[in-house]
């Protein structure tokens, strides 16, 4: 589910593959996820844009809530899922995928002015697909470039997980340096008859 809402983080404050790695977790299983999961990524600075340290939970955990939270989640009447962005100069609540953003508290958020749209828009999955199909050039928004990064950052959780240890990534290797056990689920032996 993460690809899901890990497209909006990735795209606005434009990562790539962090740097390290570390989760914690109810009890680990060999064939299934925990039943919750705390995992954080940390990514270096990009340009002029600071480090960022991404937290991802599940299964009923969830993040310290700041005080201006409960007001937000008053302005919306729902809980469950969502992502909340926490920067120096203010806090965004909004849905999963990053719809419906609200500036905590509300009195931010009516102070806010809409900037220019200045971000191409996608006429719809659907659409670019199909035009993707007839031989566009226009490259769709869900492309493996971009994809295939967010996808390599969440698989990096999983094995944080199942090894319950810090991961230090070497992307330009696709290599975890520091654990020589995790290497197993970053590259696996195949089986007699399967190799690629």
């Amino acid at each position: 589910m993460g690809c899901y809402s890990f497209d909006t983080i990735f795209r606005v404050l434009k990562l790539q593959a962090p740097t390290s790695v570390e989760a914690s977790s109810t009890e680990r299983y060999p064939e299934t996820y925990p039943q919750a999961s705390i995992v954080h990524f940390n990514f270096p600075a990009r340009g002029d844009m600071p480090p960022v340290r991404l937290t991802w939970y599940d299964g009923g955990l969830t993040p310290p809530r700041p005080e201006e939270t409960d007001e937000a989640r008053a302005m919306s009447g729902e809980e469950g899922d969502g992502l909340l962005f926490i920067g120096d100069k203010g806090t965004i609540l909004c849905d999963f995928s990053g719809g419906d953003p609200k500036l905590i508290p509300e009195s931010n958020m009516k102070a806010y002015k809409q900037p220019p749209k200045t971000l191409p828009r996608s006429p719809a999955n659907e659409r670019e697909w199909l035009d993707a199909c007839k031989g566009s050039k226009a490259k769709p928004g869900a492309n493996f470039e971009f994809s295939g990064v967010v996808t390599e950052t969440l698989l990096l959780g999983n094995v944080a997980l199942r090894t319950g240890q810090k991961l230090i990534w070497d992307r330009a290797n696709l290599k975890v340096v520091n654990v020589a056990s995790a290497q197993q689920y970053i590259h696996p032996e195949y089986r007699q008859g399967w190799v690629l």
